[in-house]
Formats: C-alpha cells, sequence, structure tokens
C-alpha cells in the first residue's frame, strides 16, 4: 500500500502558496511566474529573492506540504530527481557538479524550525562548508533518508537537512536561529550579511537574481528534454 502524501492547509499567511507566492519578488521589482526557471506538476525552481550567492535556487512544492519529510515515497523520489538535475544545471552554469543542499524543517507556526511552513530545498553550487559549522555546535548528524526525515517529523522535532560532497545527513534542528542557513554560511567563510532582509531589493542582490536566472535558464535550454523529471502520476 502507497503510503499518501501528508497534506496541511496552508494559512493566510504563507508566501510560498499562491496568493502571496511572488509577493516579495513583486516588493524588489523581480520577476515573479516569469522568473521560475524549471517547474513540473509538483515543483518550482526558483532564484532565492536574497541570494547567497550567484546559483542559489529554491526548489519549492506547488502545493503546500509543511516540510520534505511529509511527502509520501514518490514525492520524495522526484525532489531527489530534482536534487539531481539542479546538480547537472550547476555543470553547465558553473563548471562543477558540486552542491549544498539544505532545509530546515519541520516549522510549526509562529513556533521552531523554518521560517516559512512550506517545504522548500535550498541549493548553492559548491561546499560552502555548512555541516562543520553545525557539527561545530554539537549537533551531531546521522545518514539522512526519507525514513529518516519522517522520524523526526512523526516525534514533533526540527531537523536540518544538510547534503554537501554527496553526502545527506539529518542533524536536530530545535532551538537554532531562524535563516540558519544564511547565518551558517557567513559562519564557513563567506563575507555576507546574513540576514535576508538586509540585502533584500539592493543592487548587489538583485544582480545576484539575475545572474542566476540568465545562467540556470540558459543551462535549463542547454539540457535535453529527457533530462528534466518525469511528470507526477500521483
Amino acid at each position: 500500500m502507497v503510503e499518501p502524501t501528508a497534506w496541511s492547509e496552508p494559512g493566510p499567511e504563507c508566501v510560498l502558496c499562491p496568493p502571496l507566492r511572488f509577493r516579495f519578488n513583486g516588493m524588489a521589482d523581480l520577476p515573479g511566474e516569469s522568473g521560475v526557471i524549471a517547474r513540473d506538476a509538483d515543483f518550482l525552481l526558483i532564484p532565492d529573492v536574497a541570494p547567497l550567492a550567484e546559483g542559489h535556487v529554491l526548489l519549492v512544492t506547488r502545493e503546500h506540504h509543511q516540510c520534505a519529510a511529509a511527502f509520501c515515497p514518490a514525492l520524495w523520489e522526484r525532489a531527489l530527481r530534482w536534487r539531481d538535475r539542479v546538480a547537472r544545471l550547476y555543470l553547465r552554469a558553473y563548471g562543477t557538479r558540486e552542491l549544498l543542499l539544505f532545509e530546515h524543517g519541520p516549522a510549526s507556526s509562529q513556533g521552531g524550525g523554518a521560517c516559512i511552513d512550506h517545504a522548500h530545498w535550498h541549493f548553492l553550487p559548491g561546499t560552502p562548508g555548512v555541516r562543520t559549522v553545525v557539527e561545530e555546535r554539537g549537533l551531531t548528524g546521522t545518514p539522512a533518508d526519507h525514513a529518516a526525515l519522517r522520524a523526526y517529523l512523526r516525534t514533533g522535532r526540527s531537523y536540518l537537512l544538510i547534503e554537501e560532497d554527496g553526502i545527506a545527513t539529518v542533524h536536530p534542528g530545535d532551538g537554532v536561529r531562524s535563516q540558519f542557513l544564511r547565518w551558517a554560511v557567513t559562519a564557513a567563510g563567506q563575507d555576507e550579511t546574513w540576514r535576508w532582509q538586509e540585502t533584500f531589493g539592493l543592487p548587489s542582490s538583485r544582480r545576484r537574481f539575475f545572474r542566476t536566472l540568465q545562467a540556470l535558464r540558459g543551462a535549463t535550454t542547454a539540457l535535453p528534454d529527457a533530462d528534466a523529471p518525469p511528470e507526477s502520476h500521483q
């Protein structure tokens, strides 16, 4: 028997659900729907509105799911295919398949966990050393797969999903600061202001957005159609 997808009713304030999905894009005069890099029936690949680096993108579910731990097995596998596709896009755009995948989840309304209570994975090209920063703070990781994430979700715990150097680990996420990825990338040696509100809409941030969009959309066009994740049969 196939396990159903866990789905939660979005609150009216969810900024990754319509009609608010591209509200911040509009505030910074950035393309919204027209700025989607790639899509399928279940996911959108979009530039972060305040990118930490060129190539910083989000994989966002089109429907409202609390976090990746709440995915059904089929949706989880589709997300992993998107991860592989992003690696190929980075190879074409930036000359490296290395990437950071990061998720902070699950969130609780007005509580701990991710800042946005809607499933989304951050991707950055390269390996900025986020796992090292996390483990240096006593947040020891274990091998990550769908079952490991679901165990956190079932027991009401927040988690940090990190993939670097092709290795995925899950770490305790309760009590860590909001915007943890941004802080961790800064702590790992990137000379950047880490709060997105401090860079959002600034000329340098907008340039990164548009460079990311141009580079990855060009890479998407160059990939064969067979590279795209197959359409969902859910």
